[in-house]
């Protein structure tokens, strides 16, 4: 890695499995290995721009920089601001959670969600990341994923795959994903949350190419096959609105 990529690899201790909301220098000397003096002069380069922060007693956290970046991606990202009027109409027709998530690397984040009932509670909230092998949300994107990609995803997850329920071989996953295509929506039942079923549409954006996906969280987990199919039509028809609007702006 060159100098920028090392420093800007400092942001990735926040972003890690134990959810690290501060780290101290030691922390980042013993992961990173980088020399306390480079250590200190990437510190010094992050800090002023406004990406980390410190406090003496708890050490480096993400700065203010980060919040005002992502004020301005709630209030001016044009998926979001295409999503979420037929985002709200969907979670109050359905008295369920309409989810909007984004592809990110090989997995898929939250970016929006809206909420009509009181009933259920996700989890699965704005800026959470999960894995792409688990829920309607995720599968709806996987499904889309370019072959090159796919490919090489398997190729660093085949056991996951296989414990996901997506067969033996890439073969038997392109065989799933293919079924999930040519329906043009995905559902799961208790896949991510016992009792909840989840029903998600692929977003696509101007060249046809998958970014994301619409999905409702609804509390019933053995929906019968018409309920099901009229609601999975329902959110189809949003994803597809949210790919044209896209596509138009």
């Amino acid at each position: 890695m060159n100098s920028h990529e090392k420093m800007l690899g400092l942001l990735d201790l926040f972003d890690s499995e134990d959810n690290a909301v501060s780290v101290t220098v030691e922390e980042m000397h013993d992961r990173l290995g980088y020399t306390r003096s480079t250590l200190y002069r990437y510190l010094k380069t992050l800090t002023d721009a406004g990406l980390l922060t410190s406090l003496p007693s708890v050490g480096y956290m993400l700065g203010p920089r980060i919040v005002e970046l992502d004020y301005k991606i709630r209030t001016g990202d044009i998926l979001i601001r295409a999503a979420r009027p037929v985002m709200e109409g969907l979670a109050s027709q359905f008295r369920g959670i309409a989810l909007l998530c984004r592809r990110y690397r090989f997995d898929v984040l939250c970016v929006h969600q809206e909420s009509g009932t009181d009933a259920i509670h996700s989890g699965y909230e704005r800026g959470r990341r999960r894995s792409l092998l688990h829920g309607a949300a995720s599968i709806a994107i996987l499904s889309y994923l370019p072959d090159h990609q796919l490919r090489k995803f398997h190729g660093e997850a085949k056991e996951q795959f296989k414990q996901a329920g997506f067969g033996e071989t890439l073969r038997d996953a392109k065989a799933l994903l293919r079924e999930h295509r040519q329906r043009g929506w995905v559902s799961t039942a208790g896949d991510v949350t016992p009792g909840l079923t989840g029903i998600a549409a692929p977003v696509f954006d101007a060249r046809s190419e998958i970014i994301g996906s619409l999905s409702l969280t609804l509390p019933d987990s053995q929906l019968h096959a018409k309920a099901l199919g009229d609601i999975a039509e329902r959110v189809t028809f949003c994803a597809n609105v949210i790919s044209k609007t896209i596509a138009y702006s």
